[in-house]
C-alpha cells in the first residue's frame, strides 16, 4: 500500500501542514499512521479521500462542528441522508444570504459611482434618477445590519 507524506497531502488538498496536524487532534482525521523509522505521518488513500472532503467543506466555510457531523453522517450512509442534506442546505443557505449582502454593497458601489459620473458630466437629469438610486440602495445596506 502506498503512503503519502503530509507535505504531499498539503500539497493535493490545499490545506496547510499545521491544519492538517490540527485537524488530527481535534479527530477529524486519523489517527495517521506514521513511518516506523522516522515517526512521520503517512496518509493512505482513504485518508486523502476524508482530507479532501473537508478541504471542500472547509473552503466554503464550514466550521469544525460541522465537519465533524457531515463525516459522523457519510459513516452512517443513507440513515444519515436526510442530516446530511440539511447540513449541506444549512449551508448553501447561509452562503445565498452572503452574496445577497455583497450584492447590495457592490449596487450601493455602482450606484454611487454612477452618480458621480453624471455629475462629471453635468447631466442634472441623470444625478437625480443615479441619487434616487442610491439612497434605495443606502436602504437595503441598512437592511444588512
Amino acid at each position: 500500500m502506498a503512503t503519502i507524506t503530509i507535505q504531499d497531502v498539503s500539497r493535493r488538498s490545499g490545506l496547510s501542514e499545521p491544519t492538517l496536524r490540527y485537524y488530527e487532534d481535534v479527530g477529524l482525521i486519523g489517527p495517521i499512521d506514521r513511518d516506523e523509522n522516522s515517526g512521520h505521518r503517512r496518509y493512505r488513500d482513504e485518508d486523502l479521500h476524508v482530507i479532501e472532503a473537508l478541504a471542500c467543506l472547509r473552503a466554503v466555510g464550514v466550521g469544525i462542528e460541522d465537519m465533524r457531523a457531515y463525516l459522523a453522517n457519510w459513516a452512517r450512509g443513507r440513515a444519515a441522508a436526510a442530516e446530511q442534506r440539511d447540513l449541506l442546505l444549512r449551508h448553501a443557505e447561509r452562503i445565498e444570504a452572503e452574496i445577497a449582502a455583497q450584492q447590495a454593497r457592490l449596487g450601493y458601489l455602482r450606484e454611487k459611482a454612477a452618480m458621480w459620473d453624471a455629475r462629471d458630466r453635468g447631466d442634472t437629469v441623470a444625478e437625480a434618477e443615479a441619487t434616487q438610486r442610491v439612497v434605495d440602495a443606502v436602504g437595503r445596506l441598512r437592511g444588512l445590519r
